[in-house]
């Protein structure tokens, strides 16, 4: 006879709040990366030309309005922090030891965090307009 075991439960109340809103977090996120995702695949692939137009100059003068680094900072820090609290209900599930659950969460959001400040770093501070080699031909620089 095949023994199911019973889902582990959160190990307090404090634990099973934080899975109600992590579990929320995800529904939601889940429909906002929908919009974000695809709108950043029709924008950058399907119109002005496809694949090809992508280069340096695409982006640099994409990222010439706040509004395009807005979409994709959202984009980056919604897909980053819903791919960790995927991995993080992985890992409580699948991990039996405590002290390897703890670790292996712990590393997760600290690469988490670091990618996230990471990327935020390059898609707020990107100038291309520093070299001025590449200034004089570029659009977004005159």
């Amino acid at each position: 006879m095949v023994v199911i075991e019973t889902p582990r439960s959160p190990r307090s109340r404090k634990a099973a709040k934080f899975e109600r809103w992590g579990w929320l977090y995800m529904r939601i996120s889940g429909m906002f990366l929908l919009v974000l995702i695809f709108g950043h695949l029709i924008i950058n692939l399907v119109m002005n030309g496809g694949i090809t137009q992508i280069s340096f100059a695409f982006v640099a003068g994409k990222w010439a309005d706040p509004f395009w680094k807005i979409w994709d900072g959202l984009m980056l820090w919604l897909a980053l922090i819903h791919g960790t609290n995927g991995m993080r209900t992985i890992v409580n599930d699948y991990t039996e030891r405590e002290t390897l659950r703890k670790v292996l969460n712990y590393t997760l959001w600290v690469v988490c965090i670091s990618l996230i400040v990471l990327g935020t770093l390059v898609i707020t501070t990107f100038d291309p307009c520093v070299d001025s080699s590449v200034s004089h031909t570029l659009s977004v620089c005159k």
